[in-house]
């Protein structure tokens, strides 16, 4: 029997493909090109940061002058550049912003290499400098293993180092002195961050390792997430040069400034960062002014969001919780109303001298016969809210017979009034909320109320403070701090077990 050539062909394509589909079954099929995360090879790649004003930029230098070394270079924007430009061969655009009909972003599919190096806009190449700062890197990983980051200055100013301490519990950026990160003749100074514009560089998977690895302004939002992990990063001596432009026009400046000020303020929010105390004493805060919302939603088992998350009330909060208490406090001092610090707002009072860390209100008790003495309460009572002279936003409480006045209409941080009255020697109210504290208690606690510092002034609290707290929360609530629901969240869960406050 003759074999025609036609029919080995077709006996050799199924058994190739028989072969093929037992190699498919045996070590599995690849992952498409497109979602596979290239292997870093030798090699460092230049992430360019444009500046937002066009009239500000230097990029298309600044990314000339890298490629030409040369280097892959990625140019990072929100947006496509506008005026448009021109890419120099090498070059390529990354859109951080996504478009709808487009792929998502996948910015580690761009880094080939096993370094990156953040460029600032205006920066110039040197040749064989972005090796040296690798080396420098790989060869030195003293300090515990701790340094991941190797900078170079940009331009002829020395850089300033400073010390930088991240709270996250407390949504607080903890900045130290700033002081000269090269000492003269010195081989190079670790720091926890830097002043002034620098050229970073640190491994590929350190930078995708991090949950914001290109949020900008860059060289901060890396500063942060390092110092949260404990990295640390050593400035060489020897500078960048940066371009020769002409001055910005004051126009241009302000321009500038304020887009800086606000992109620096967006990655705060993004990063979780409601304060910034600067080494000079002075603060930089973030949220709760009169016209934002508050900074967290509606309280459920008396447990606020944040506190599941392990943060505790954010500065911003405490700092307008303080400001709506000193102000209601005046309020009744000055019209007749007798008041006194009640529950946790005490229980922080006799502890810290200040509001329970994690408090998200505060809780005054009132004598119920003096409403009507203040003019706000009154309003309040008859199903009036009202807005005092100061932005103030008093209002009857949709929960029961008492009161709140909150930091203003739109940010709803409050002060709780609760009316008590006295029967039989017994002070009591309307309003229950089966809180455990929630509890009657004997006039003679108040007969004489007596001055408690609170929250940076003083305020009228029970006479035998701890007596009263105790017959409240039970024996050794101050010296025990917790949580207000334990069955949802304990305290030890956040400070390693040691159930200390």
């Amino acid at each position: 029997m003759r074999v025609r050539l036609s029919q080995v062909a077709i006996a050799a394509g199924v058994a190739l493909n028989l072969l093929l589909l037992l190699l498919y079954w045996r070590w599995g099929a690849p992952p498409p090109a497109s979602c596979r995360v290239p292997r870093a090879v030798p090699g460092v790649t230049v992430v360019l940061f444009a500046a937002e004003s066009s009239e500000a930029s230097d990029a298309l230098g600044t990314s000339r002058s890298f490629a030409a070394l040369p280097v892959p270079v990625l140019l990072v924007a929100e947006v496509a550049p506008y005026p448009p430009i021109s890419l120099p061969l090498g070059v390529s655009l990354l859109r951080l912003r996504p478009a709808p009909e487009g792929p998502p972003v996948r910015p580690e599919l761009h880094v080939r290499t096993r370094h990156v190096a953040f460029v600032p806009d205006g920066a110039r190449a040197v040749p064989g400098l972005l090796e040296r700062m690798r080396d420098v890197l790989e060869d030195g990983d003293g300090d515990n293993g701790k340094i991941r980051v190797v900078a170079a200055p940009v331009g002829p100013e020395p850089p300033r180092c400073r010390e930088m301490r991240v709270d996250a519990r407390g949504w607080t950026v903890y900045y130290g002195p700033s002081v000269p990160a090269v000492p003269s003749g010195g081989p190079g100074d670790v720091c926890g961050a830097l002043d002034g514009p620098s050229v970073l560089l640190l491994r590929t998977r350190d930078l995708f390792s991090l949950p914001f690895p290109l949020a900008q302004p860059a060289a901060t939002a890396l500063f942060v997430q390092a110092s949260l992990r404990r990295w640390r990063l050593r400035v060489l001596p020897v500078p960048f040069p940066a371009s020769l432009r002409p001055p910005l026009s004051p126009h241009e400046r302000w321009k500038t400034s304020n887009l800086a000020q606000n992109r620096h303020r967006r990655l705060m929010d993004e990063l979780g960062v409601k304060r910034e105390a600067l080494a000079d004493g002075a603060d930089r805060w973030y949220g709760c002014t009169k016209a934002t919302p508050r900074c967290f939603g509606t309280v459920h088992a008396r447990t606020p969001q944040y506190l599941l998350s392990g943060r505790w009330t954010p500065p911003c909060c405490l700092r307008a919780l303080r400001e709506t208490a000193r102000h209601v406090v005046a309020t009744l001092e000055g019209s007749g109303v007798r008041y006194w610090l009640e529950g946790g707002t005490l229980l922080g009072a006799v502890r810290l001298g200040d509001i329970i860390p994690w408090d998200y209100d505060v809780d005054l008790g009132i004598y119920r016969e003096d409403v009507g003495k203040c003019r706000w309460l009154a309003a309040a009572a008859a199903g009036t809210p009202v807005e005092d002279d100061e932005g103030f936003y008093w209002e009857k409480a949709p929960e029961g017979e008492f009161y709140r006045v909150h930091f203003s209409r739109a940010n709803r941080l409050h002060v709780d009034l609760w009316p008590f009255y006295s029967r039989g020697g017994t002070m009591t109210k309307e309003t229950w909320l089966g809180h455990p504290q929630d509890v009657e208690f004997p006039e003679r606690f108040l007969r004489p109320r007596v001055p408690v510092p609170f929250g940076g002034f003083t305020a009228m609290g029970p006479n035998s403070p701890r007596e009263f707290l105790e017959l409240k929360f039970g024996a050794g609530a101050v010296e025990n701090p917790e949580y207000p629901n334990p069955g949802v969240r304990r305290l030890r869960q956040d400070l390693g077990g040691t159930g200390r406050g």
